[in-house]
């Protein structure tokens, strides 16, 4: 086997190749926030990097809430169960207010503001974006081996769940 296709094998075990909601916890979202989910659903499966120490993927991932906290339920991509995490919400509360907030001016910038004013609208909110990804990062150390883009990804995924339309 060549490097590149052992990099691609390599690669095709340590992602995600689907996610969902469990809609029996989490219910479903307006249309608004259902488009918001599936562009996020979307985008992290373009792309990831996520495994499971000591366990090989593809991993189909579904998120959950339980008793006020974070359910990642991840299973092989044949549904084999692998684990579920149950992940405290509290330490996301401040970081997803202040990320909703500054969602809120960016959109309403756009109306109004200068490309300036918009540029450092968006700075700001990408900074919240990769202080919630790092967190997160954080929280699953040792459970969830993810790269920075995919933790992004999952905070928005995470953020897209108290969306508010």
């Amino acid at each position: 086997m060549t490097a590149k296709a052992t990099e691609d094998a390599s690669q095709s075990i340590h992602r995600l190749a689907a996610v969902t909601f469990d809609e029996d916890s989490i219910g479903r979202g307006n249309p608004d926030q259902e488009h918001e989910r599936a562009i996020a659903i979307f985008d992290i499966l373009e792309e990831n990097h996520f495994s499971i120490p000591g366990r090989e993927g593809p991993y189909a991932l579904t998120l959950g809430l339980v008793e006020n906290k974070l359910s990642f339920a991840i299973r092989r991509e044949d549904g084999e169960p692998v684990m579920t995490h149950l992940l405290s919400l509290t330490p996301f509360r401040r970081v997803i207010r202040d990320y909703e907030m500054i969602c809120e001016s960016y959109y309403n910038a756009i109306k109004t503001a200068s490309p300036t004013q918009i540029e450092a609208i968006d700075m700001g909110r990408r900074g919240l974006h990769n202080e919630a990804s790092e967190l997160l990062r954080q929280r699953l150390e040792g459970k969830v081996d993810l790269d920075h883009d995919t933790a992004r990804r999952l905070f928005t995924l995470v953020f897209a769940l108290h969306w508010k339309a």
